[in-house]
């Protein structure tokens, strides 16, 4: 039996303001998850290959291309303040 979820403190920590019929509904679903979650643990895996996968691939490198872009002034342009080029962003760190 799957130990119980307590919603209440799952919705402080996601900051999550729940309606009654989401609370209702979302503590159904993290039940079931819950349950597939213990489920899973009974599983023999002792005699699973490390990294199996069941398509052997290899990866596919492609060469590196160094492509030109100057799309620096294009994108300073939507800064609601810049200092040359760059964006201009209000300090939020106070010295001591």
């Amino acid at each position: 039996m799957p130990e119980k979820i307590n919603l209440d403190v799952v919705a402080q920590l996601s900051r999550l303001r729940l309606k009654p019929e989401e609370r209702e509904k979302l503590s159904k679903e993290l039940e079931k998850i819950v349950e597939y979650v213990d489920e899973l643990k009974g599983l023999e895996t002792g005699n699973a290959p490390a990294e199996s996968h069941p398509h052997q691939k290899e990866n596919v490198f492609r060469e590196d291309v160094v492509i030109p872009s100057n799309i620096r002034e294009a994108v300073l342009m939507h800064a609601p303040k810049r200092e040359e080029n760059f964006f201009k962003v209000p300090k939020i760190i106070e010295g001591s």
